[in-house]
């Protein structure tokens, strides 16, 4: 059988790589590769319903029925151990190899992890996994007091999900606010008052120096100004790495992720990368990102997809990420770093509200919270290239709109082959 494509990673980047190349008419050989032993499954639900739920199943992304239906040849439980690129050649770990013509890497990325007393402890988890998620759903059922480390999304996500469930929740975040490098401070301080009116204790400003345990399990987490804070789960929830390593041991080109180009192609151009793992120059900034976000890793694999059958247009499509905390629905579009100004549209009192960012008449992007008609017009602006004033913003939802349809009535029609 001749070599075709090998994609190592089947999380959505993965998954998604090996539909579309079967959509774009690639007719060659397809293998993914998970070290996973589970049918590729949906992420986000890992720190809301399926750790709260005891009967919770997880979500797969496709059918058994698919990866046979597409011919696509689904090995679970395998690890690869190296890559060599001149010899385009898989070394699996505890023997075997396997030949590629094109490499598609989506190997994501892994929690961030935190050295002091204790961490070593059971009891002391992070969520990434299928596997992690189910520790933390049997641990809760154990747990009363439960201390989270780090106020990113998924901490809070999972602070919000077990208070829900009853637990005593107290989330520890380094910096003086919470989200600090995902939205701007006026949403992080509506969500921190949300929080803590459901009766989560946030300490910002703090870190833990040590674990305390009970036998082999932790008890307790002492801060950084010696408040002892019982726990009988610690959650860390610091921000993650990108996997990089098989990558680089092969010689491929690292910045902060894998290096990619506008095609997904890295600096050797038979391996692409796609999702938490890639780094590129992003059309919209024009500075260097790796994104983690679902929304990147899937249009990323559909543009790798492309890139191998030779149909393949630069990376332009616009950013959006989600999350669910509690009560709030947040949805962001676009990439704010840099603005200087804002407008909001919306009541922060009714717990749904919007900000649009600008940096001088540029619209950057818009956050919001509770208002998904908001979200859905900005991925249409944003994608059309169009920034209303803001004065057109304060006017609400309908003069946006027929803003928009004005301007693509003016921008010439796109001549298509």
């Amino acid at each position: 059988m001749k070599n075709g494509v090998v994609i190592v990673g089947a999380g959505h980047a993965g998954v998604q790589a090996a539909a579309s190349l079967r959509e774009e008419g690639y007719d060659g050989p397809v293998v993914l590769v998970s070290d996973e032993n589970e049918l590729p499954y949906h992420k986000p639900p890992l720190s809301k319903t399926f750790i709260k739920d005891g009967d919770a199943k997880p979500q797969p992304l496709r059918g058994e029925a698919f990866y046979s239906g597409s011919s696509i040849d689904f090995r679970p439980g395998v690890r690869i151990a190296s890559i060599d690129a001149s010899a385009r050649r898989l070394d699996i770990a505890g023997g075997g190899s396997l030949g590629f013509a094109r490499l598609i890497l989506a190997t994501g990325s892994r929690p961030r992890l935190l050295k002091f007393e204790g961490t070593e402890l059971s009891g002391v988890v992070s969520l990434r996994s299928l596997a992690d998620a189910r520790l933390i759903r049997e641990l809760s059922a154990q747990s009363e007091d439960v201390v989270i480390l780090g106020g990113g999304f998924i901490g809070l996500e999972i602070a919000a999900t077990l208070r829900a469930a009853g637990r005593k929740i107290t989330v520890v975040e380094a910096v003086d606010r919470l989200l600090g490098r995902a939205v701007a401070p006026v949403i992080a301080a509506h969500v921190r008052q949300r929080l803590e009116a459901m009766g989560v204790r946030i300490l910002t400003g703090t870190t833990i120096s040590r674990l305390e345990r009970e036998g082999g399990r932790v008890s307790a987490a002492i801060t950084s100004t010696g408040e002892r804070l019982p726990a009988q789960m610690v959650i860390i929830g610091i921000g993650v790495v990108p996997n990089v390593e098989l990558a680089e041991a092969a010689g491929v080109a690292i910045a902060n992720g894998i290096r990619v180009d506008q095609h997904m192609q890295s600096s050797i151009p038979e391996i692409i990368a796609v999702g938490d793992a890639a780094s590129y120059r992003h059309w919209f900034t024009g500075g260097d990102v790796r994104l983690e976000s679902v929304q990147n890793a899937t249009d990323q694999a559909r543009l790798a997809a492309r890139t191998i059958v030779g149909h393949a247009e630069p990376f332009s499509a616009v950013p959006w990420f989600w999350s669910d905390i509690g009560d709030m629905k947040l949805q962001m579009v676009g990439l704010t770093q840099g603005g200087d100004s804002h407008v909001v549209l919306g009541d922060l009192a009714e717990n749904r509200f919007s900000i649009y960012h600008y940096a001088g008449s540029r619209l950057l992007g818009i956050e919001s919270v509770n208002r998904p008609g908001d979200h859905m017009l900005g991925r249409k602006m944003l994608g059309a290239g169009f920034s209303p004033r803001p004065e057109t913003v304060a006017a609400g939802p309908e003069g946006l709109k027929a803003a928009l349809a004005a301007f693509q009535d003016t921008v010439p029609v796109k001549a298509t082959a």
